[in-house]
C-alpha cells in the first residue's frame, strides 16, 4: 500500500491527483504545519527534509514531487500517465516538472517562506514585492511554450498537468491575474473536469 504524506494547499496536491489518476491503491496521511507536525522527530524519521510531500512505498521513502509523479507513472503504465516509451518525450516531461519545481515554486515561495532565505525582515518584504513579477513571467514563459494540444504536454495527459494545476492555483493568491495566460487558463478549466480531480481536491478538503 502506498502512503502519501500530505498538507492541503501544498504542492502535494499534484501527487494526491496523480495517484487518483493510477488507479493504484493508496492512502493519505495528512502532516499538520499549523502544529509543526513536519518538524516532529516521527515524520522526519520519514521525510529528514521536514516537506510534503513524500510517498512511503514497499521499498522506502520517495521525495520530491518530480520524482514522485515520475514513479507514479511508471508502477502504473497501462494509465500512460508519462511516455514511457519514448525517452526524449520522457526527457521532456521531466525538465517541465523539474521547471515547476526548480524554479516556479521557489519564485512562489519567496511571498511566504521569505526566511528561508534572509533573516533581514527588509529583504523579506522585498522578495515579496517581487513575487508578482517573478511568477508572471515564469508563467509567461509556460504559457508561450506549451505545445499545441489540451494538455501540458500536448495531446495526451500525464503527470505533468497535475502539476500545472497545481501551480497554476498559486497565481491568484500571488497577485497575479491568470487570465493573462488564455492557454494556462483553459488547462485549469479542463482538469477541473477530470473525476480524478474532483476527487483529489474532495480529499483536500476533507
Amino acid at each position: 500500500m502506498l502512503t502519501l504524506h500530505f498538507t492541503p494547499n501544498t504542492c502535494a496536491l499534484a501527487s494526491l491527483i496523480a495517484l487518483e489518476e493510477s488507479g493504484l491503491a493508496f492512502e493519505v496521511k495528512r502532516v499538520d504545519f499549523a502544529s509543526s507536525e513536519q518538524r516532529s522527530p516521527a515524520y522526519l524519521d520519514i521525510n529528514p527534509k521536514g516537506r510534503v510531500p513524500a510517498l512511503s512505498t514497499d521499498r522506502g521513502v520517495l521525495t520530491e514531487t518530480p520524482a514522485i509523479l515520475a514513479y507514479i507513472a511508471q508502477v502504473a503504465p497501462e494509465r500512460r500517465l508519462a511516455p514511457l516509451d519514448d525517452p526524449f518525450a520522457f526527457g521532456q516531461l521531466q525538465a517541465f516538472t523539474a521547471y515547476l519545481c526548480s524554479t516556479v515554486h521557489v519564485a512562489h515561495a519567496h511571498f511566504r517562506r521569505g526566511a528561508r532565505w534572509s533573516d533581514d525582515p527588509a529583504a523579506q518584504e522585498t522578495m515579496r514585492a517581487k513575487v508578482p513579477q517573478n511568477m508572471a513571467e515564469c508563467f509567461g514563459l509556460i504559457e508561450a511554450t506549451m505545445p499545441a494540444g489540451p494538455w501540458a504536454m500536448g495531446e495526451a495527459y500525464s503527470v505533468a498537468d497535475p502539476y500545472l494545476f497545481t501551480v497554476a492555483g498559486w497565481l491568484k493568491p500571488d497577485g497575479v491575474d491568470i487570465d493573462g495566460f488564455p492557454r494556462v487558463a483553459a488547462h485549469r478549466a479542463r482538469m477541473l473536469e477530470r473525476p480524478a480531480v474532483a476527487r483529489a481536491l474532495e480529499r483536500a478538503a476533507g
